[in-house]
């Protein structure tokens, strides 16, 4: 997305010197990416690990979907829509369970539900997006900022869905897809400068991240884990993605005595030390009120409207 809203510094310095022009090149570089494809193909791997586990005809001789895969066949559509595992599959190899997480202290579930999904659909859904999102990313920023970003904004999701959703089992990778979407606009706003049509981005980027946070509000789709990722990700890029400034990047070619400018703004370094103290105040609180086992709910009574808005259509489940 931001590919076509960085500004064209070629034309927007035509005539400069050849050193101002070797400077911007160095610093619109981009790097190959090969973390994200390999988190494709961990999370379809692990896919596959889980269908094979989960072997329906041995456990449902009736009622499996697409029998002809044999092992790998799908359970009852009335049990999983998603043509997926059973619920009891993804709890037992890593899913996101509050009591589990709280009581029997297994704390890693924080981390390996994000690589679990629950179907065929949901899979796709996720990796479509992944592939989107983080493959322009991870060229644009590199493999270790954008794989921090990824995985702690996964975390990030996880600690908020299990303080609110404590009575079903979570899984997806969504809470760290989202976190992309928050580093996005946390990296549109920190690099304000070094774009062109700078509101249009940013309101493009607003109203895909509201109607992706309103899915959020339908039954059964866990939006906590959406807003917990895209919270996190939005603080991480703060700290992680700010660019430097064109000057401090042509300080090489500049004459001894010429006084360079610093590497990032001032406005930068107040962001990202902000972000910092809150995404580790946050992080901090909600693990400490995870593991004492305190009930979201209890201290956010209208919260539940983040999740699911109940409607003549449908019914939420009772939290």
């Amino acid at each position: 997305m931001r590919g076509g809203d960085i500004e064209s510094r070629g034309e927007k310095n035509r005539g400069n010197n050849h050193a101002t022009s070797y400077a911007v090149e160095d610093r619109d570089t981009s790097w190959v990416s090969w973390l994200i494809p390999l988190f494709v193909v961990a999370n379809v791997a692990m896919f596959v690990v889980v269908m094979l586990y989960n072997n329906c005809p041995k456990h449902d001789h009736d009622g499996c979907v697409a029998t002809f895969l044999g092992r790998f066949s799908f359970q009852p559509l009335r049990e999983n829509p998603l043509f997926g595992p059973s619920s009891s599959t993804l709890e037992r190899l890593g899913g996101l369970e509050w009591n589990k997480v709280v009581h029997q202290h297994q704390g890693w579930r924080l981390i390996t539900c994000i690589w679990l999904h629950a179907g065929v659909i949901h899979l796709i859904a996720n990796m479509l997006s992944l592939v989107i999102i983080g493959i322009r990313l991870e060229q644009q920023c590199g493999f270790v900022r954008i794989g921090i970003i990824y995985l702690l904004s996964g975390v990030g999701g996880s600690i908020l869905s299990s303080m609110f959703i404590q009575r079903s089992i979570s899984v997806g990778a969504s809470g760290a897809l989202f976190g992309l979407l928050g580093a996005m606009l946390s990296e549109l706003i920190t690099n304000w400068s070094i774009y062109t049509n700078k509101v249009c981005a940013l309101l493009t980027l607003l109203v895909i991240v509201a109607i992706n946070l309103a899915v959020g509000i339908l039954p059964h789709v866990d939006n906590f884990a959406h807003i917990g990722g895209f919270l996190t990700g939005f603080l991480l890029g703060f700290v992680l993605l700010p660019r430097p400034q064109l000057g401090w990047m042509e300080r090489r070619t500049l004459p001894a005595g010429v006084r360079v400018n610093s590497k990032y703004k001032a406005y930068q370094y107040v962001l990202g030390l902000l972000s910092l103290i809150l995404l580790v105040a946050g992080f901090t609180v909600g693990l400490v009120m995870l593991f004492r086992g305190v009930n979201g709910y209890d201290h956010c009574h209208w919260c539940h409207y983040l999740s699911c808005v109940p409607t003549s259509k449908w019914k939420c489940d009772g939290h």
